[in-house]
Parts: structure tokens; C-alpha cells; sequence
């Protein structure tokens, strides 16, 4: 299947064709005709995936239909009217979900614009003076901008809540319901998710109607473009392997993950020591150091960027060869996450990973969600003295978890939220 056999507008797919794109991925290829019938969505897709130009284009399209047919809903003096409301939980991601609309839609009329914290308003507010047709917003900006009376939702016609998981993990999830009950009943609803844990049911069911169903890699499945493997390291020497690592020429460019902002400040600090460019984005930074740090890893001006999981969600990095988890996440679908960085669109990449002997725990839970081992990569100069992963069981009585001093285990209820999820989803059918 190709773009043009999607029934898109000839704007549209000129820019496609100028961004290089001929064949839509899969969630494009599913959800773009519904979503041009009207209907609500319900994706159910990690990043990596292609939904944010699944949702992006079908706006775009039925955008420029109702300009057409009714060219006065856009003239100047009712631009204030916004008519499409992307919400999302970072401000990396909405500046990538804003620089997606732009791309896509840069032979259209349409004016958009996105609105985020830790930075002045002034550009934002004289933005919307200005008119806005689209507003791409986190959610705490956009009710200080609502309260203000900057921003009015009762002209909404398309709302997207985008990577709605991590809206929960984030705390926004009361700050999300203040925004939905300021839109208009009659909308057209997309709604996006990694996982679908129970709270996160509830609040698709709240806002769609009789929602297409899509769901694409779920988020227990890693990309078989990816070359996965684990060293086995003593906590104090992984500063010293990262260094060994990175000798390799061919690692032009790395995301490194850390657990916490105190300990990617710490591997940046320790990286500049031997020489190698590096750069931190966390919440502690501000959006000026943030964006910086991203465009000059982009532009391959720094060679690794170090990341927490929350300031990374959404980072989209082109031909992005390795990713590199320094510390491994305490959730396991979080290592999907980190790893989908890399080998995107088809594209080969590796995934390295550090594990110490308190993080056998997480590596162990790992392997049972993605259903299988990762390879033990033992030749290298730091190797733990134990190898063994697996825990040893004691004949007759069957194994007993137990947490590693001063490390939180994943709660059970974490693994059985997928389950429970994946059980959810594919027990409706899809309504197309």
C-alpha cells in the first residue's frame, strides 16, 4: 500500500513525497481511512510506530475540507476559534508533534502552534492572537493560558490525547480531565497509549464513542531490528565499561539512559573527563538547555545524549545506531520504550545494557515480558564475578522473590497490568 491509495488531498501527499515518505506504516495504514470517515480512534502503539502522522494527516485533510466548504469559519477574525487540540505530556513531544503538522502540512493555509511550560508565554500568547487553527499544548501551560482567557476549547472539532500512559505517570491525569470537560461534546476523539493499564481504560471509555480499535507492537514485543545485549557489571565499574564501550567508531551517536537526573548529570560530568561531547535532558534543565541539548545531538554536534525516561518520551532521533541503558528501568516496559529509540522504520540499531548484581531482579523481569533472553555479553574487561541471571532454585520448595538490598522490585501488578491490557484490547473487536 502506497500514500496515494489512502484518498489524501494532493497538498498533502506533495509533502510527503518531500519528506520522503512513499508507504505508510501500518498504524497509518489502519487508522488513516477511519479517521477521514470521522470516526474516534482508540491506537494502542509505543513510540516508534508512526501515529503521530497517523492522526496529523487526517486532521490536516478534513481541515482543509471544511475551509473549502465554508472559507469564513477561517477568515482572521474567527482564527481564535481553535478547531484542533493535540495534548501531550512533555514538551519535546510537542514540539516534535508541531514540527509533524508543519512538515505535513506546509502546502495547506493552516495556522498552528504549540504551547508549553518553563518558558515565557509572550511568543505563545502572540501566536494565539493571531489565530491558531491547530494547538499543539501540555497540559499545565494550556489551563494557565485557559485561565487567563487566552484560550477558549468551545470551538474544538478534533482532540487528540497523545501517549496518555505517561500522562498517568506523570501526574496530569486530573489536569487532563479539567481539559476534556472544557471541550464540546460533538468532536472527533483520537486516543493514544503504550499500555492500557486499568486507569487508563477508563479514561478511552470516558472520551470515545464507539472508537476503530488499532493496535500496533504491543508494548511486550522489541523490534527484531535490534541487537540486544546485556553486560554483566559491578555498579562501580559501569562508569569504566561505558568508557570501553564507547572506543567503538562505529557508536557515532548514542541515547544513554539513566534512572535518575542526579545520575545523567553525573555520566555527562564523567564522559567530558575522557573527552567524549555530552549532554543532559531532564526535568531540572531548562527548556532552552533541553532543546539545545536535543538539537545539537541531532545535528550530531555532541555524540551522546543522557536521558531519564520521562524527559526521552518522544525524542524521535533519525538513523539513532545505539541506545544504551546504563542503569536498567525497574519497569519493564519502560526497556521497550528505551530500546524502540533505535531500529526504527526498518533500520538496524543495538541496544547495550548494564546490569549489576542488585539489577538481576529487573533483567529477570525483562525477559519474561518480551518472552525471551537477552544475550550475555561476557568478553569485555569488567566482568561481575557472578554470571548467572537466573535464580538458583533450592530442590523441593519452589523459588522465592526477594529484593536486592536498597532496590524497589517491580510490584507483580506491574507484568499483570500488560496482561490485563493486551486481554482488554484484543478481546473487543475492532468496530471497522
Amino acid at each position: 500500500m502506497t500514500f496515494d491509495q489512502l484518498g489524501l488531498i494532493d497538498p498533502i501527499l506533495l509533502a510527503l513525497q518531500e519528506e520522503g515518505y512513499s508507504t505508510p506504516t501500518p498504524i497509518q495504514a489502519q487508522a488513516i481511512p477511519s479517521l477521514l470517515e470521522g470516526r474516534d480512534l482508540l491506537g494502542c502503539a509505543q513510540t516508534g510506530t508512526g501515529k503521530t502522522a497517523a492522526f496529523a494527516i487526517p486532521i490536516l485533510q478534513q481541515l482543509e475540507k471544511v475551509r473549502k466548504e465554508n472559507p469564513g469559519s477561517f477568515q482572521h477574525r474567527n482564527r481564535k476559534d481553535i478547531k484542533a487540540l493535540i495534548l501531550t505530556p512533555t514538551r519535546e513531544l510537542a514540539i516534535q508533534i508541531e514540527d509533524s503538522f508543519k512538515a505535513y502540512g506546509r502546502h495547506l493555509s493552516l495556522q498552528h502552534l504549540v504551547v508549553f511550560g518553563g518558558v515565557s508565554q509572550h511568543a505563545q500568547t502572540e501566536g494565539l492572537k493571531r489565530g491558531v487553527d491547530v494547538l499543539v499544548a501540555t497540559p499545565g501551560r494550556l489551563l494557565d493560558l485557559i485561565n487567563q482567557g487566552f484560550i477558549n476549547l468551545g470551538h474544538i472539532q478534533f482532540f487528540v490525547l497523545d501517549e496518555a500512559d505517561r500522562m498517568l505517570d506523570m501526574g496530569f491525569v486530573h489536569d487532563v480531565k479539567k481539559v476534556i470537560a472544557k471541550l464540546p461534546r460533538q468532536r472527533q476523539s483520537l486516543f493514544f497509549s503504550a499500555t492500557m493499564p486499568p486507569e487508563i481504560v477508563g479514561l478511552a471509555n470516558s472520551i470515545l464513542q464507539n472508537p476503530v480499535k488499532v493496535e500496533v507492537t504491543p508494548v511486550s514485543s522489541t523490534a527484531e531490528t535490534v541487537d540486544q545485549m546485556v553486560f554483566l557489571v559491578d555498579k562501580v565499574d559501569k562508569k569504566s565499561l561505558l568508557n570501553h564501550v564507547l572506543k567503538d567508531k562505529s557508536i557515532q551517536r548514542a541515547l544513554v539512559f539513566t534512572r535518575t537526573k542526579h545520575g545523567a548529570d553525573k555520566v555527562v560530568r564523567d564522559l567530558e573527563k575522557t573527552g567524549v561531547r555530552a549532554a543532559a535532558i531532564h526535568g531540572n534543565k531548562s527548556q532552552n538547555a533541553r532543546q539545545k541539548a536535543l538539537s545539537d545531538f541531532k545535528a550530531s554536534q555532541i555524540r551522546i545524549l543522557v536521558a531519564t525516561d520521562i524527559a526521552a518520551r518522544g525524542i524521535d532521533v533519525d538513523d539513532l545506531s545505539h541506545v544504551i541503558n546504563f542503569e536498567l528501568p525497574n519497569i519493564p516496559e519502560t526497556y521497550v520504550h528505551r530500546i524502540g529509540r533505535t531500529g526504527r522504520a526498518g533500520a538496524s540499531g543495538r541496544a547495550i545494557s548494564f546490569c549489576d548484581e542488585e539489577e538481576k531482579e529487573f533483567l529477570r523481569d525483562i525477559q519474561k515480558l518480551i518472552g525471551r533472553k537477552v544475550p550475555i555479553q561476557s568478553e569485555h574487561p569488567y566482568p561481575l564475578e557472578n554470571q548467572e541471571v537466573e535464580k538458583p532454585q533450592r530442590q523441593g520448595a519452589p523459588a522465592k522473590k526477594a529484593s536486592a538490598p536498597g532496590v524497589k522490585t517491580v510490584p507483580p501488578s506491574s507484568s499483570n497490568r500488560t496482561d490485563k491490557a493486551k486481554s482488554w484490547f484484543r478481546g473487543r473487536k475492532p468496530s471497522v
